[in-house]
């Protein structure tokens, strides 16, 4: 698809997950793209996704202004995908979801360009989670400086690159069991990270009214035992369950914090502590995925294109006979 008017659109942390698939679908509709991130290094892999010239890597860090301002020079629309799970360093929520979001709108409020801020469900002012905290002041400072802003607060976001899926079904190759914080009751309504960026595409292209919280979700909630569950359908194994209570996540969690690359923190286990579904407000005021006109895939159309990897032979339901026709044993099989 394309527009009759080409753009030039920067994306904060364009280089990760949700961007590489915005990245390609504002290419399609034939905007220059210019990929704001701290390491323009590991973008390269975004430009073989548009023509010569047309998506170009740059250097920016949300916590130095000057490089943000540097950025969205003569820029049409900015994007502002940077987000973070768990905190590291400098690389804290305030400074890049709280600070990091208020110092892009005001970059981009300057130049008289407009903006989409990526959220997520469950972004509250009083959450006691800083994760949820941060997230609504980022809201907030986007609107006080831009008030025609687009505001857009997905659901879990599942795809071939997501750190959700692929991580629990890896860990199903090795362990067991698999956790389930406080019995895995909490509610999600995963949405694809494809129908994700083409909602944002449109934002850029004007296609639905600004100054409003959209909220994306796919077709189902379920419960996170439930994506747990169909997880493992796909991928073939059976697993056993382990029911961890709230209070000893957060115990554990606190724990395991100073440890690198720790699988769980506090603030996650707080957040856990609250369904991430699409608002009834959302509905009724008609700020979900069908204000772009976009019908949501299932988690079960799209985890079997992916994790298929998984399975105890791959893509093969059975294992492979050699050449000449000669079956291997099942314990020798590849």
């Amino acid at each position: 698809m394309s527009v009759d008017t080409n753009k030039t659109v920067v994306v904060f942390g364009g280089s990760g997950f949700v961007g590489r698939y915005l990245v390609q679908a504002l290419a399609r509709r034939g905007h220059r793209i210019r990929v704001a991130c701290r390491r323009p290094d590991l973008a390269y892999h975004l430009q073989p996704n548009g023509n010569m010239g047309q998506i170009m890597p740059i250097q920016a860090n949300l916590r130095y202004p000057w490089s943000v301002e540097r950025a969205v020079e003569g820029a049409d629309h900015v994007v502002n995908l940077v987000g973070i799970l768990a905190q590291s360093g400098q690389q804290s929520f305030d400074a890049l979801q709280s600070f990091g979001a208020r110092t892009v709108a005001e970059a981009t409020a300057k130049i008289g360009a407009g903006m989409t801020q990526i959220s997520a469900i469950g972004a509250d002012e009083t959450s006691e989670s800083e994760y949820a905290r941060t997230k609504a002041e980022g809201e907030k400072a986007v609107l006080d400086a831009i008030p025609g802003a687009y505001i857009m607060r997905p659901s879990i976001v599942f795809g071939a690159e997501d750190q959700f899926f692929n991580r629990f079904a890896d860990m199903a190759r090795f362990s067991p069991f698999l956790p389930l914080i406080g019995g895995g009751k909490t509610r999600f309504q995963p949405v694809y990270v494809g129908d994700v960026a083409e909602a944002i595409a449109d934002t850029v292209d004007g296609k639905v009214p600004g100054g409003r919280v959209y909220e994306l979700g796919g077709p189902e909630v379920l419960t996170f035992r439930q994506m747990m569950e169909e997880m493992l359908r796909i991928i073939e194994r059976k697993r056993n369950f382990v029911t961890i209570p709230f209070g000893a996540a957060a115990s554990m969690a606190r724990l395991m914090r100073f440890l690198p690359g720790a699988p769980l923190t506090p603030d996650q286990v707080t957040q856990l502590q609250t369904d991430n579904v699409v608002s009834q407000d959302a509905i009724d005021d008609g700020r979900t995925l069908e204000a772009f006109g976009i019908r949501p895939r299932t988690v079960d159309a799209i985890l079997p294109t992916y994790l298929v990897r998984f399975r105890k032979h791959g893509q093969f339901t059975h294992p492979q006979p050699q050449a000449g026709g000669v079956r291997m044993p099942d314990d020798e099989a590849v």
